[in-house]
């Protein structure tokens, strides 16, 4: 019985720290700064970007947010949705290289975003929804350097770009343009759907939009369950090493 005892205890233990490790890894990856959609078509026009904030501090809130826009292959026409107590600005650059149109020849675009005033509060996320009038169909995809302060002075800086298909730390933003005309492209029905559904301050927590979080709630639920199951074993085959002693 002793050693059932032990068995069960250790099996306890590693099944509860295997999980906690995969529950925590869950959290930390929905606390991202992310855009939605992710992809879109290579030159799609009249759309939308919205970047969702969460806010992972447990004692601050969220009371700035810097969105830099790339200025190499740059996004024209934009324009930022209204965010209820939040006060908007948006930073034009002159483009080293002019970009050609229908409509023209532009020689500036938007560089930065900056919202201030607001409050995300511990738990809670806001979406900032961007406009534009044309993506470039130069490049296939497109970071978004981002700056999270927060109401204590401490600010993350979602900036680090993947390397070796590793996601680092602190990822940017990153939309995927496709080739056009492919399916995954995110289109004007997806740009619409963003548009109409607006930004509602004091949202739920991300991570239930998270599918990389979800996956690891159940692959953390699956380890519990395979600990239980080598629990019982033990204790079945203990109790057969008695039955036989006696």
């Amino acid at each position: 019985m002793s050693r059932t005892r032990t068995t069960l205890r250790r099996a306890g233990a590693v099944t509860a720290l295997t999980a906690a490790g995969l529950l925590v890894a869950a959290g930390v990856a929905s606390a991202h700064v992310t855009v939605h959609p992710d992809s879109y078509a290579k030159g799609t026009t009249d759309g939308v970007l919205t970047f969702r904030v969460p806010n992972e501090e447990d004692n601050a809130s969220t009371t700035k947010v810097q969105v830099f826009l790339p200025t190499d292959h740059p996004v024209l026409g934009v324009l930022v949705h209204p965010q209820d107590g939040w006060t908007v600005k948006v930073t034009n650059t002159k483009l080293k290289t002019p970009v050609k149109t229908d409509d023209g020849t532009i020689t500036d675009a938007a560089s930065e975003i900056t919202f201030t005033g607001g409050k995300i509060a511990s738990g809670q996320y806001e979406d900032f929804d961007v406009a534009f009038g044309q993506l470039p169909d130069d490049t296939d995809q497109l970071t978004f350097k981002t700056l999270q302060t927060y109401s204590d002075g401490k600010t993350v800086r979602w900036i680090e770009e993947a390397q070796g298909g590793q996601e680092p730390e602190n990822p940017a933003p990153v939309l995927k343009l496709t080739a056009k005309g492919t399916e995954d492209g995110g289109g004007t029905a997806t740009a619409s759907a963003a548009a109409s559904k607006g930004s509602d301050s004091a949202k739920p927590t991300a991570s239930a939009s998270d599918s990389t979080a979800r996956g690891l709630g159940i692959a953390g639920l699956v380890v519990g369950v395979l600990g239980l199951a080598a629990a019982g074993f033990a204790i079945v085959r203990g109790r057969s090493a008695g039955s036989r002693a006696e």
